[in-house]
This record gives C-alpha cells, sequence and structure tokens, in this order.
C-alpha cells in the first residue's frame, strides 16, 4: 500500500479570517433597504453560536432574579421558516418567534432577516457596557459583505480515484449552481489534491482548484488486503482521523466570522470504521484453513474442532460503531458552536453493487454503502443542514442548498442559565403561524472553560 504525504491540518490565515469578520460585522447594515417599522441599530447581533462581549458586570431581565455573569453570551441560530408549499415565509417580524433553551423561554433581542440575498436588520441587541482601557472607534459601513461563506471540503482521502470524472463535474455544478458573485469561499481538501484556498471572491480560484481535485480512497480490495490493528483497519481509521481533524479546525476557525451565512459544503463518500467485517472474516479463515489442512477436521462429535481454530480470530471490532459516533459528535458540537451548517455530498450518487473485480460479499458491501452514507447524515442533520446522498440529481441538491442559504433568519438571544458547567443546551423554536417547518440548529455546546492557573507564592 503506497504511503501518504500531506499536511494533516489546516487553518485560514489570520488576516484572512480578521478581514473577513471585519466585513461581516459592518456588512450586516449594507445598500438594501430596511423595513420601514424597523428602528435604528446600534450594533449589529453576532451570527455566531456564542459571542462573548467581554463585560463584567450582571444581566437583569425584567421580571427575573439576579444573576451574576462574568461575560454576555449572544447565542444566535440561523432559522428557516416554509409553509407547507415548501416556499420562504418572509413577513415574519420579531414578536412572531418564540424561543426556548432547556425549556425555558428567553427574550429575543436581536433579530435579523435575508431574503434573496438582500439583508433586514429589524432589532440588535443593546451595545455591552464598555470595557476599562482604549476604546477603538466604530469602523465604518462597507458594501463589501453582500453574499455568503462557503467553505468547500474535499475530503479526497474517501472518494474513489475511479469518480474522478464525476467528482469534477460535481464541482463545476457547485461553481455555477451554488457560488454566486459576491460570496465568499474557501477549498480544502484532506489527501493528495492539496487544495488549501483562503476565503476568497475570486471565482478563478475555485476553476483551478476543480482540475487538481483527484479521488485517492480506499478501494475495497485495498481495505481488505490492509493489516488489522487493535481497533480494526488502522489505515480506514487514521484516514477517518486527517479529515475529521481538518474539518474540525477550519470550523474552529469560523468562529472569528460574524453576521454572514455560514455553509459548509463537506464532499465525501462518508465513513465505516469496520468496513467489511464478514468478508475479512471469511478471507481470515480459508487462509487459516489453507496454513493448517487438518484444523477444519470433524472430530466425530459433529462440530469442528475448536482446539484447532486460531483464537486471534475470534476478536472483533465491536466498537466501530461507537466510535464513529464520538467522532462525528465532536464534529457537530463544533459546528454547532460556530453557527456552521453542514452540507454533506455524495458524489457516488446512487450505489448499485461492488464492481466485478472487488471480491466482497454484497450483504458486506451494502452494509459498508448503508453505514458510510448514514456517517454523512449525521453530520448534516445535527447542524441543520441536509444530505444529498443515494441520489444523481446533484443540481435539484445544490439549487436547494442555495435557497436555504439565500433566505432565512437570524435570531438572537441572552441565555439566561448561568451554569457553565451545563455546557450542552437544548434549543427550541416555535413560530406563531400555522402549517409551517422550521430548520435550525437544535442544540449548541459551550467551550469547556478553563482551570484558573495556580498562584506563584
Amino acid at each position: 500500500m503506497r504511503a501518504i504525504h500531506f499536511p494533516r491540518t489546516f487553518a485560514l490565515s489570520l488576516a484572512v479570517i480578521f478581514s473577513a469578520a471585519w466585513a461581516g460585522t459592518q456588512g450586516a447594515e449594507r445598500s438594501s433597504p430596511q423595513p420601514a417599522s424597523a428602528p435604528q441599530a446600534p450594533a449589529q447581533p453576532a451570527a455566531g453560536a456564542q459571542q462573548p462581549a467581554q463585560s463584567s458586570e450582571g444581566l437583569i431581565q425584567p421580571g427575573q432574579s439576579t444573576v451574576i455573569r462574568r461575560t454576555f453570551d449572544v447565542i444566535t441560530r440561523d432559522v428557516i421558516v416554509r409553509d407547507n408549499k415548501g416556499q420562504f415565509i418572509a413577513n415574519l417580524k420579531k414578536d412572531d418567534f418564540d424561543v426556548f433553551e432547556d425549556g425555558i423561554k428567553q427574550e429575543v433581542v436581536s433579530f435579523l432577516l435575508t431574503h434573496g440575498g438582500r439583508v433586514y436588520n429589524e432589532a440588535a441587541p443593546p451595545p455591552p457596557p464598555p470595557m476599562e482601557g482604549i476604546i477603538l472607534p466604530p469602523s465604518k459601513p462597507t458594501n463589501d459583505a453582500a453574499g455568503r461563506i462557503w467553505l468547500i471540503f474535499v475530503d479526497d482521502l474517501h472518494l474513489d480515484f475511479r469518480n474522478t470524472g464525476r467528482i469534477k463535474d460535481l464541482f463545476k455544478k457547485i461553481s455555477n449552481e451554488l457560488v454566486h458573485e459576491g460570496d465568499m469561499f474557501g477549498i480544502v481538501s484532506s489527501g493528495p489534491s492539496s487544495l488549501a484556498i483562503d476565503l476568497t471572491y475570486d471565482r478563478k480560484r475555485l476553476t483551478q482548484a476543480i482540475d487538481k481535485i483527484s479521488g485517492a480512497g480506499l478501494k475495497p480490495q485495498e481495505i481488505l488486503d490492509a493489516p488489522l490493528g487493535a481497533e480494526g483497519p488502522s489505515e480506514v481509521r487514521y484516514r477517518a482521523h486527517v479529515a475529521f481533524d481538518t474539518a474540525y479546525n477550519i470550523m474552529k476557525s469560523l468562529e472569528q466570522v460574524h453576521n454572514r451565512r455560514k455553509a459548509f459544503v463537506y464532499v465525501s463518500n462518508g465513513y465505516d470504521f469496520n468496513p467489511f467485517s464478514e468478508t475479512r472474516k471469511k478471507q481470515d479463515q480459508e487462509r487459516w484453513q489453507s496454513m493448517n489442512p487438518g484444523s477444519g477436521n470433524d472430530d466425530g462429535s459433529g462440530g469442528s474442532n475448536d482446539s484447532d481454530t486460531n483464537p486471534f480470530m475470534r476478536q472483533g471490532n465491536q466498537f466501530s460503531f461507537a466510535d464513529l459516533a464520538a467522532q462525528l459528535s465532536e464534529l457537530t458540537r463544533q459546528a454547532n458552536r460556530a453557527n456552521v451548517t453542514i452540507y454533506t455530498i455524495d458524489p457516488r450518487g446512487l450505489v448499485g453493487g461492488p464492481d466485478l473485480d472487488e471480491k466482497v460479499d454484497m450483504v458486506d458491501f451494502q452494509n459498508y454503502v448503508t453505514t458510510s452514507q448514514n456517517s454523512l447524515r449525521v453530520l448534516a442533520e445535527q447542524t441543520g443542514g441536509f444530505a444529498a446522498i443515494n441520489s444523481n440529481d446533484f443540481v435539484k441538491a445544490l439549487k436547494r442548498i442555495d435557497a436555504e442559504t439565500s433566505d432565512y433568519y437570524v435570531i438572537g438571544y441572552y441565555s439566561s442559565n448561568p451554569d457553565p458547567t451545563q455546557r450542552r443546551r437544548q434549543v427550541e423554536i416555535k413560530v406563531k403561524h400555522p402549517n409551517v417547518e422550521l430548520r435550525y440548529q437544535p442544540t449548541y455546546t459551550l467551550k469547556p472553560t478553563k482551570a484558573p492557573a495556580e498562584r506563584r507564592k
């Protein structure tokens, strides 16, 4: 098996991130007209999952008891509201929404509508109390923040080389149907395609990247021939670790970008930590019997002689599903913290059976396809997106992604829960409008608090 040499992690340049954050913060009130009833907003809302306002004073809401807080946490959710015909409802106001965190109603303090790519800022949270020290003047508004932010992740470590032509065709459709003028995009790969394009408006960079894309995933036979470790095929685990680590670092960098719709287009064939387990077991048994011709003889008791059976063939990767679920959970938690929506695309489309040259059991292959597709479905559904899997109509899926990232509300509130140990929070949003469908991220997780440094004696 050939060795793989490529960067394991990727971080967006600070200059690009800071410029994007500045442009996004100031671009919420661009040339698009505000509704007549919209009050003048003293400050822009943050569109990240958690934006500290850096204040040491407490927050007291009417009718609530005093809460001692060290920071203000503005929690924002992107909400898509559609009627029973699938049409976006664009005439809702702040009072039409009720937000609950862990069953407790929260006060909506910021409300922003983006419809057809135009931003309408109806309400923004009051400015936080200033910190002591140097106070910088507010930046001037800019019109250089008209579009969305796309992070396109090419997980070429889990893309079949034989589908390279199909993958390039998919990315041409992404360029034509998804990324529009005014949109900022970046492209990163997990493997030998060596793509690391920082956030840019230059669409020519996307065309150049398409020429470099090539699948580098393991073939089924390569997985079957790979050496096994304590947790199953070690190469399979290693590749998944590289892909998850790369995606995690990208979304961690996106926490610094606010007031922009952040969509993560995740192109991959998905993951299975224990692929073709039954086929591997049968091959191991055949090898053992070929090396020990007498091991399969009947001893007269009606069964095989267990004393001649290789005892190490009995161990299996029993925790593969739990390990995969745990790593997917970490990735979705980081996406929810950064308010990033993941849209997964499987370029295989409709999957039939294995190729004729692959010696894989049909049932085993179908289980592998199901597990890998389910992993993509988890990444998307747990972050408010959807998975384009088991379908050859990529244009339809891309148009749906385009619509969901063009029409949405951004609702912000201050969490009334001061307990930092309760890290995982459940969010429920209701609309005072009958027969509607809502799409939003239902959870977010606080960052782990650092232990205080020990004082020197």
